[in-house]
């Protein structure tokens, strides 16, 4: 292996050295350990530290890097205490997620690492939100992100290098190419010959290196940081290197030909950089041996720290209560009298202009929501008040967007991002379910993003811009959902949101925009989340419902003159408010749950039970449920109104009036 050392002194080769060696240490301690059954799952990196090392060390320790599970020695680089991060891999309540994740799944914002989530991608664009705030700031930084070969061929990778290089975003992506994908070589994950085939594609430089010469790694990537933090910008970095270990132990080898073990063998980075070092009489003998007993008693220390420590103690108050960052809501009220009629799509934008004035931190983000104003002109003239800085087009790439949001949050930025249609989520899906919603609970990152959702049928859109889908995410801790059916509280409800540190689902009713107004507050205000108002007094019938269904239930009330019927708008789905529905259950004895969402799995499912389990001595009748047929939304305007469930509603009153 060919090293040139530059200018650089022998205490920084030896100090590379050094970081160099540890991981492999730990490795081989942790091996041993997994075959004693003191640790119950290992992702060797052997063969492959110099990458992890060398960029880490090339980096500033405030610089943010986001690394995978075989990258040890990004956090040994970064000096994390050995008895805690061993009591990460163990589960114990002293490491980073408390016992809820494992291995290298938590982040540290004290050392400036992102673990990751198992489904690798979404990681990607989560470094570009960490990015963007460093640019929005004018901090010259650079963010280090990691892939393997085989985590490339997911979405997320090209939506992730595609924001950046539109955006013109520091960070560089440091592909790890080993050859395999698990079990899956690389002629079976892609069909280009390298890496760096793929930068002219997105217009991003790309540079391939040795990922088993440490010096060609750190040299590399300290010379790219300089320029990237000069001159923001992106880089594809590919590093060529091998695994030494099958993907996780259990896995095995026996899949990877013997002879690729004997070649890389011989390109081993720890050994050959050991012999340089010695050959170059940057080290001596004896100097390696006080290395290597250093760590190893450092090693041996960590470990009986976190051997030491008891497996964790259940509290349930405590498991849900950190699924959410603390955050107690002062419910604010408007500074003056003013009020002005507003339709439900003004008071959207109206609150959202306030919050752009209010949090100088706020950035939003969507497709067409700069000079077009989005495709319901909410955020109009927004650009020429605040910027396109933070008025910002987006790629047709949600999950990347919603990454980013997570990347900002990182940065203590708040973020909106809307869906054109609520519909396109399903395309952001996991980044929500499975990063927003879980990273406070993981490791104590909030993610303070508010993902705009306009929802809803009866416009004849059909299929794929008429759902409604608050059913998906009311199944996830972690994430809140708001539903507003009245422009007073769509303006309140999302400054509520926006507030929120937590991630907030924010459905607004297309229908709803511009047939209905409401003489609402001109100045600032917000309403509590998770508290249902009584839209209508009743005593014979409740009808719990949101959204379009108060309009629903308003209208059925009407038609039923001589009927008295109680109105509850839940207004918040999670959390939603169980004292009120069980004061509206107790006053009525009847209740029909009313949503516009399909009938099975919907939500009225889950508060019926709720109701039949908590107030069942309350009712005079079964608790109904009135929805959409169990279809997808159809598009000719008579299916359409089969489907919606307002002609059932009636049905289903006059049974339960009767009942």
């Amino acid at each position: 292996m060919n090293y040139n050392r530059k200018e650089y002194s022998e205490e920084e080769l030896i100090q590379l050295y050094r970081a160099l060696l540890k991981p492999r240490m730990i490795e081989e301690r942790m091996l041993v350990l997994l075959r004693q059954g003191r640790v119950s799952k290992w992702f060797s990196g052997i063969g492959q530290e110099a990458i992890s090392v060398g960029s880490a060390m090339a980096l500033e320790p405030d610089e943010y890097i986001l690394p995978l599970h075989r990258n040890l020695g990004v956090f040994t680089s970064r000096g994390i205490d050995l008895g805690r991060l061993f009591a990460q891999f163990q589960g114990k309540t002293h490491g980073f997620t408390k016992g809820r994740d494992r291995s290298f799944h938590f982040g540290t914002n004290e050392h400036h690492i992102v673990g990751m989530i198992s489904h690798l991608g979404p990681q990607l664009a989560v470094a570009d939100g960490i990015a963007l705030a460093d640019l929005l700031e004018n901090k010259e930084k650079v963010t280090v992100v990691f892939s393997g070969d085989g985590g490339a061929s997911e979405g997320d990778f090209h939506e992730a290098l595609n924001v950046a290089a539109v955006w013109g975003l520091p960070v560089i992506f440091l592909i790890e190419n080993n050859g395999y994908g698990l079990s899956t070589p690389s002629n079976e994950q892609f069909k280009f010959k390298h890496f760096i085939d793929k930068g002219p594609a997105y217009g991003i430089d790309a540079l391939q290196i040795d990922g088993n010469n440490i010096l060609e790694v750190y040299d590399t990537v300290r010379q790219a940081a300089a320029s990237i933090r000069k001159n923001p910008r992106p880089m594809l970095i590919e590093a060529i290197t091998f695994r030494m270990r099958g993907h996780e132990e259990a896995s095995g080898t026996k899949y990877v030909p013997q002879e690729l073990f004997e070649k890389w063998a011989k390109k081993d980075p720890v050994e050959n950089f050991e012999r340089y070092l010695l050959d170059e009489l940057v080290l001596t003998q004896k100097a390696m041996e006080s290395i290597k007993e250093e760590l190893k008693a450092e090693i041996e220390e960590g470990l009986q720290t976190a051997f030491a420590e008891p497996m964790p103690t259940a509290n349930r108050e405590q498991e849900l209560a950190d699924m959410y960052k603390p955050f107690s809501q002062e419910v604010i009220q408007p500074a003056g009298e003013g009020k002005t009629e507003r339709r439900f799509v003004d008071a959207i934008s109206d609150g959202l202009r306030q919050s752009m004035e209010r949090y100088p931190e706020l950035v939003l983000m969507g497709q067409d929501i700069a000079e077009y104003g989005g495709v319901f002109k909410i955020t109009e003239g927004f650009v020429d008040k605040f910027g396109k800085d933070r008025v910002r087009n987006t790629p047709l790439c949600e999950s990347a967007i919603l990454g980013v949001g997570l990347g900002l949050s990182v940065r203590g930025q708040k973020s909106m991002v809307e869906m054109q249609f609520a519909d396109f989520v399903s395309a952001g899906f996991s980044q929500i379910v499975n990063n927003l919603a879980k990273s406070h609970y993981r490791w104590g990152q909030h993610a303070d993003v508010v993902v705009r959702m306009p929802t809803g049928a009866g416009t004849a859109a059909g299929p794929f811009h008429s759902q409604s889908n608050e059913a998906w995410f009311f199944h996830t801790p972690g994430l809140k959902i708001v539903y507003p059916s009245s422009p007073y509280d769509a303006k309140g409800l999302l400054n509520a949101a926006i507030e929120d540190p937590n991630p907030v689902m924010y459905f607004e009713h297309k229908l709803l925009y511009r047939s209905i107004s409401q003489e609402i507050p001109d100045d600032y205000y917000t309403i509590e989340i998770g508290k249902a108002k009584t839209v209508a007094e009743g005593d014979d019938l409740t009808i719990i419902t949101y959204g379009m269904g108060v309009h629903w239930a308003k209208q059925l009330q009407q038609e039923l003159a001589d009927a008295s019927i109680e109105i509850l708008d839940l207004r918040s789905l999670l959390p939603w408010d169980k004292d009120a529905v069980r004061a509206a259950v107790e006053k009525t004895g009847r209740v029909i749950i009313l949503h516009e969402d399909n009938m099975t799995g919907g939500i009225g499912g889950e508060i019926a039970a709720w109701i039949s389990e908590h107030c069942f001595e309350l009712l005079d009748a079964p608790v109904a449920r009135v929805a959409s047929l169990d279809t997808a939304v159809p598009f000719a305007p008579p299916l359409e109104q089969e489907f919606l469930p307002r002609q059932r509603l009636r049905e289903k009153a006059e049974a339960m009036l009767n009942y």
